[in-house]
């Protein structure tokens, strides 16, 4: 059997021992006789996988006690709805930072659910640098400030939480768990798993407690934060898989050193690619450096005839899933928490080594 490096910015590289125990573990789960996918989401069994994994995300993540913590399905996009069902039964605004697809996109939910206003943007940037604090704009009447903290297709990252007189929302789907963070600044963070948490198919939710009352009547049952918090994420039959393997990835997290050790890799990992960009002519990323993010590293060759060769060879060596997003085009080296340092190093050199035939 042979893995290859993967660059794919969701669903992501897991783990390779989490993948190990999983397949260990598939078809007898710790002495029980049937997979973890076949046994009831009530039993014992698994409720203990499920308080385990949830303990796990909360140390890792030091969430305080006067926060929940959801285990949802609908991937993130769902959350663009979720936030303004669950937080406008009070009234007012939502407001938005707008630094990219993903926050354009959560956007424009809210303004199918009543409205919306833009707090600050970086489209006159041309999204390569994201809005200051000073720039941030809020509606007299906010209800809440989303913001994407790391923007997947464009690279764009914010170097610091905003600071505002609202409750701050914030979709992490592609940077959670991959440096320490002060969850007691925000509201609610929502996040994807299938880049830094686990396999596609659970959305993990934290939400403050006191905003688990300000949901719209209308807003559905399976949408409603305070049903899943009620009801400890399973009103209704969850993904148990992905919640299983979840766990196994918040296991193998603490056994690397935690969100802190994590962060240190991450950071050289980034830095290393970086620098072979930005010290080459062949090679470039438009982003402004102190908004570069350190999971998703776009970036662009100067003769574009040479893109599906650079693909088609990075493939036969091992290098998959560099292709950059349709809407951007180019190359993109997604560089979780799961990708080894070696991977970065193999990509590097490769980059290095078509530069110098090709450059």
């Amino acid at each position: 059997m042979t893995r290859h490096f993967n660059f794919c910015s969701g669903p992501a590289a897991l783990p390779t021992t989490v993948l190990e125990r999983a397949q260990r573990e598939l078809l007898d789960f710790a002495g029980h006789g049937l997979s973890v996918m076949e046994m009831s989401h009530r039993s014992a069994e698994f409720m203990a996988v499920a308080e385990k994994a949830e303990a796990d995300l909360r140390e890792l993540l030091k969430v305080p006690s006067d926060y929940s913590v959801l285990f949802m399905q609908g991937g993130a996009a769902s959350q663009f709805a979720c936030v303004p069902l669950n937080l406008l039964g009070q009234g007012g605004t939502p407001n938005y930072l707008d630094t990219g697809i993903w926050s354009q996109k959560a956007m424009k939910e809210a303004q199918h659910l009543g409205g919306g206003h833009l707090a600050a943007g970086s489209k006159d940037n041309g999204y390569t640098a994201v809005p200051t604090q000073s720039d941030i704009a809020l509606s007299a009447d906010a209800a809440y400030l989303h913001y994407t903290d790391n923007e997947t297709i464009g690279g764009l990252a914010f170097d610091y939480i905003p600071d505002v007189d609202a409750p701050l929302v914030c979709d992490m789907s592609s940077s959670i768990l991959s440096r320490p963070l002060d969850v007691e600044k925000f509201g609610v963070i929502y996040a994807g798993a299938q880049k830094n948490i686990g396999p596609a198919g659970i959305t993990v939710v934290i939400i403050r407690n006191d905003l688990l009352a300000r949901a719209r009547p209308e807003t559905p049952t399976m949408l409603s934060y305070k049903t899943m918090a009620d009801n400890g994420s399973m009103y209704n039959t969850p993904p148990t898989f992905a919640w299983y393997l979840s766990g196994l990835v918040f296991e193998w997290l603490k056994e690397q050193g935690g969100v802190e050790a994590m962060a240190a890799v991450n950071e050289r990992k980034a830095a290393k690619l970086y620098a072979a960009i930005d010290g080459s002519g062949f090679y470039s990323n438009p982003i402004h450096k102190a908004h570069r993010s350190i999971m998703n590293v776009p970036f662009v060759l100067a003769n574009e005839t040479l893109n599906s060769t650079f693909l088609s060879e990075a493939e036969a060596g091992g290098l998959l899933n560099l292709k950059g997003h349709r809407s951007v085009g180019g190359m993109r080296a997604s560089i979780y928490n799961a990708v080894p340092e070696e991977a970065v190093d193999a990509l590097i050199a490769f980059m290095n080594d078509f530069e110098r035939r090709y450059g």
